[in-house]
């Protein structure tokens, strides 16, 4: 064990910070029924990524650029016959096709696609800490300082309205936060399973939380534990690590609902 902790320190705390963004970040997009945007921003990560490395730029300028696309093509898209979850569903498809048509005629990018879709978390080291976390703090002061308005939102927009909160501003506030989260989880879970990582903590947090405060404060917890049980596990298992991750929370929210149907029968 002590040869593997070199390897595995480093994608534990790594791990641990992302969960930290992720719980909150997670019950927002609970709040506020946004889970198949962040499905489709999640995909979009992957052909931004790709475009970056065609043109030999800084993998977070393309998914930054990527993310910025789609947000305004959702909103070209927008129409009262279109259904918001089968524009996603639609986006979501073509974003993932392209990723990988991009990435698998780029030879040098081919024996990478497994790491972008699933993660490949064990390859950071301690010279990336230092980067992620302070990209985590910046994104935890930026959800702290819009939190209230998006509380608000989410709850009844009327009165967030009336109390002077513009939501086409928030929106965008919240699509951008939502959007490098996307970008910094990549390496982590990859472009599939960054969802997973967002929302599994914060549905589960939701099935015996009965506050806005709890269930963060569940979901900081679950989502904290889901990745200490993924990354060990991942390395015990000789598996992919995002999916380790995504599968024990996966298997936390299953077993907590199955306990509580049972609890009641």
């Amino acid at each position: 064990m002590t040869d593997w902790l070199p390897i595995i320190a480093p994608a534990w705390i790594a791990g641990s910070l992302l969960a930290l963004l992720s719980a909150p970040l997670g019950c927002l997009v609970l709040w506020r029924r946004m889970a198949f945007f962040a499905d489709t921003l999640a995909h979009g990560t992957l052909l931004g990524v790709a475009i970056a490395a065609a043109l030999s730029l800084p993998a977070d300028m393309g998914v930054g650029v990527v993310s910025a696309l789609v947000v305004l093509i959702l909103m070209a898209l927008k129409d009262s016959r279109l259904p918001n979850d089968a524009t996603l569903a639609v986006m979501t498809a073509v974003l993932l096709c392209l990723g990988l048509l991009t990435l698998t005629q780029l030879t040098q990018q081919q024996a990478n696609v497994l790491g972008y879709l699933f993660g490949s978390l064990l390859d950071l080291d301690w010279a990336d800490l230092p980067r992620l976390a302070v990209l985590i703090a910046l994104g935890l002061a930026f959800l702290a300082w819009i939190w209230r308005a998006q509380v608000q939102l989410a709850t009844f927009e009327a009165l967030a309205i009336i109390a002077g909160v513009k939501p086409r501003q928030q929106q965008l506030f919240f699509m951008g936060l939502l959007a490098g989260f996307c970008a910094v989880a990549l390496q982590a879970v990859g472009s599939l399973l960054i969802s997973g990582l967002l929302i599994l903590p914060a549905l589960t947090a939701r099935l015996f939380s009965h506050s806005p405060t709890r269930m963060v404060i569940f979901a900081m917890i679950l989502a904290q534990c889901g990745v200490t049980l993924g990354v060990w596990g991942s390395v015990w298992l000789d598996i992919q690590t995002g999916l380790a991750i995504v599968l024990t929370l996966a298997c936390g929210f299953f077993i907590t609902f199955g306990v509580q149907k049972l609890r009641r029968a």
